[in-house]
């Protein structure tokens, strides 16, 4: 199959999302994406899906890079940002891309993969989830005083406007910093990528919205959800020990709540685990979807 990467334009529950796209298999392969990132997080996966047999997509998320950016807190609830996931999933059927779909995703993008296979919004076979706990251990996670403090910048991004100001001054400098220095390997990410990062956040209106992720879905991010329901998936979990936001132990119990769990550890990775140690997980990966033992360790 063919791993070279095109842009397009997918149309999506009234929305437009610029999709970056890989191979032409039947079977879809869906990357959600995390904050402040954007679908050129999963540059390293999206060969490796197409070799596999995939069409591979990496949605800009909505409010994200030069996807659609609705206007109003209210337009980034759950609800909406779950639609669509389901409106790009029935666009790829709609192109003939309609014998399954494999949902990968890392960070906010995980935690809409954990509400969308839960609810079971649309059928998926497979479900890859990269440093975003179940949202039942997140919720349990959240009443310490080990995770409130990891997770203060959540607070601090409800208060209208500053935050904007913050995470654009010089040149969007504090988006560049959340990469490199919360990365472990920080040749990981080199000028050029985080400029990548720096201008998306730099577009009129693009760090309201994805701010607004967070504001949205601040008192009761998973409402609709039974807490404590079993996911029926298969699932992999792939973790970064060193994340700065999340703890690992906010993994711990997850084999009680998914019937099929694949949970893997990479001890000297951050959050940005696919970007950071891409070798390491792209084995995970391929083994997994292709049913050979999932290293323990990294690939190096």
């Amino acid at each position: 199959m063919d791993g070279a990467t095109e842009t397009i334009r997918v149309p999506a529950n009234g929305l437009e999302f610029v999709v970056d796209s890989a191979g032409s298999g039947k079977k879809l392969a869906l990357c959600l994406h995390g904050f402040p990132e954007s679908r050129f997080s999963w540059r390293f996966q999206l060969p490796l899906l197409a070799s596999l047999g995939y069409t591979a997509w990496a949605p800009d998320l909505r409010g994200y890079g030069h996807s659609s950016r609705p206007e109003g807190v209210e337009n980034y609830r759950i609800s909406h940002l779950l639609r669509d996931v389901a409106g790009l999933i029935d666009a790829a059927k709609a192109r003939g891309i309609d014998e399954g779909v494999v949902l990968l995703a890392h960070d906010w993008g995980g935690a809409l993969g954990w509400l969308f296979v839960l609810n079971g919004v649309r059928p998926v076979e497979r479900f890859i989830v990269m440093n975003m706990p179940h949202p039942y251990l997140f919720a349990r996670g959240l009443r310490t005083w080990k995770q409130l403090r990891r997770s203060w910048y959540i607070f601090g991004f409800q208060i209208p406007r500053w935050p904007e100001r913050v995470l654009a001054a010089n040149r969007a400098a504090w988006i560049a910093r959340a990469f490199r220095g919360a990365a472990i390997d920080k040749s990981r990410f080199p000028d050029e990528v985080l400029e990548v990062y720096r201008q998306n956040a730099l577009i009129p209106g693009a760090l309201t919205a994805m701010i607004n992720w967070y504001r949205a879905n601040f008192r009761n991010p998973f409402r609709g959800l039974a807490p404590a329901k079993r996911l029926a998936v298969p699932t992999l979990m792939i973790w970064g020990e060193r994340d700065v936001a999340l703890g690992r132990e906010l993994t711990e119990g997850t084999g009680a709540l998914v019937d099929d769990l694949t949970l893997r550890y990479l001890p000297d990775v951050s959050h940005w685990v696919q970007q950071e140690a891409p070798e390491s997980v792209n084995a995970m990966i391929r083994a997994w979807l292709t049913g050979a033992p999932v290293p323990e360790h990294p690939a190096g």
